[in-house]
């Protein structure tokens, strides 16, 4: 029983599927037409066209043969002769060599790590978290300080070239007072 519930189920639901694809339109005999079938079709249609060409059996040979060549496990199986494997690693020699001082360097310095400087960091990351947050802020008061500051020596150079221009036109009406009155000669 429950089978055929299932299968009704199923049924149900290639039904609204095709109806969602379809819609309303319907083939000449006016019944409702079958996703699956319309697929069936398509297949067995591409697969005779397939089987009479011989270009198209020859493509699948070669899709078949680069899939094979496109599997990464394809290069484990292909087996490297003991002196193209020697060749590989002379080749990296000054590059292993290297590495290995490297290692043994990083080794050299392991006590270094455990060290109850190294230890005692978690410690001190409390006092630095604190440290940050107030350089943070005696930043923020820097910037404001500079701005302050700019605002200062705008105001002074604006003041310094509007007296240096005061003085400017003092002297000029001084000097044009003088060559009237004859005390000084012109110029």
């Amino acid at each position: 029983m429950d089978k055929k519930a299932a299968v009704d189920n199923v049924e149900v639901r290639l039904q609204a599927l095709e109806n969602r694809i379809y819609g309303d339109r319907r083939n000449k005999s006016s019944k409702p037409l079958k996703c699956a079938e319309s697929l069936a079709r398509i297949q067995a249609g591409l697969t005779n066209t397939a089987n009479k060409r011989e270009r198209v059996k020859i493509l699948h040979k070669k899709i078949e043969d680069l899939m094979k060549y496109l599997d990464p496990q394809f290069t484990d199986h292909m087996a490297l002769p003991d002196s193209m494997k020697l060749e590989f690693i002379l080749a990296e020699e000054d590059f292993l060599l290297s590495q290995a001082a490297l290692l043994e360097q990083a080794n050299n310095l392991q006590p270094l790590l455990e060290s109850t400087y190294i230890r005692d960091v978690p410690e001190h990351t409390t006092k630095l978290q604190r440290l940050s947050q107030i350089h943070i802020k005696q930043q923020d008061q820097t910037d404001g300080q500079s701005l302050e500051v700019k605002k200062l020596f705008e105001e002074y150079n604006k003041m310094m070239f509007l007296l240096s221009k005061q003085f400017t036109q003092w002297d000029e009406s001084l000097r044009k007072l003088e060559e009237a009155k004859g005390l000084r000669p012109v110029e």
